[in-house]
């Protein structure tokens, strides 16, 4: 599969790809984004370590970083917006599948309370999260929250989590290369992160 997808950053489709498998895990937490996100970003450490001749000829071949941050971070907050969109619009049988949802009954109080105390750094850490960003976005719009609450959390977290991928695929590229071990280390280093923000949504609330 790392094949795969390093042949396709050196396509100038590999944007359109990364955008369309963010915008999409938001209902199908399952896609590899994060991984189409690192290989990209390791790609692109790759052809700026080159040099002279090869590094003009791979500076056609790989993915401009600033381009690439940007890409991920506008199609997670794109994806987080449909999610609320849907969900507000929802009605009846969405509401039905979040009360038989503890998880998502759960997320949907804690979210409610973060944004109407003014702070929603749970939707920041949620993005990290498997399929955290789903459970806060969707019950975000489930609840009605008013998009002004919303949004500025989203655009923090789609920011944070494409810098942070980009990052790891990028200082993973200069230490070790553009090789499988620079990627499973990046990736590795993506999934803790990860582990740590589930561990830190599924935290029981204080009163």
């Amino acid at each position: 599969m790392l094949e795969s997808v390093g042949s396709l950053t050196g396509s100038p489709w590999i944007y359109a790809v990364i955008a369309a498998s963010i915008v999409l895990d938001v209902f199908l937490p399952l896609l590899p984004s994060g991984l189409l996100v690192v290989t990209a970003a390791t790609a692109a450490a790759a052809g700026s370590g080159a040099a002279g001749a090869a590094a003009d000829r791979m500076a056609h071949q790989v993915p401009d970083l600033l381009l690439l941050g940007t890409c991920a971070a506008l199609a997670s907050v794109l994806g987080d917006l449909v999610a609320y969109r849907v969900a507000w619009r929802g009605g009846a049988r969405l509401d039905r599948v979040i009360a038989r949802s503890r998880r998502l009954s759960s997320a949907q109080e804690r979210l409610g309370a973060a944004l109407a105390k003014g702070g929603g750094a749970l939707v920041v850490v949620a993005r990290f999260a498997p399929a955290g960003r789903s459970v806060v976005s969707l019950g975000a719009g489930a609840a009605h929250r008013a998009i002004g609450e919303f949004l500025p959390w989203s655009l923090t977290a789609g920011v944070a989590w494409a810098a942070y991928s980009v990052g790891l695929g990028w200082f993973g590229g200069q230490w070790l290369g553009a090789g499988w071990l620079a990627t499973g280390v990046s990736l590795a280093a993506l999934f803790a992160a990860g582990t740590g923000a589930a561990c830190l949504v599924r935290r029981p609330r204080t009163h």
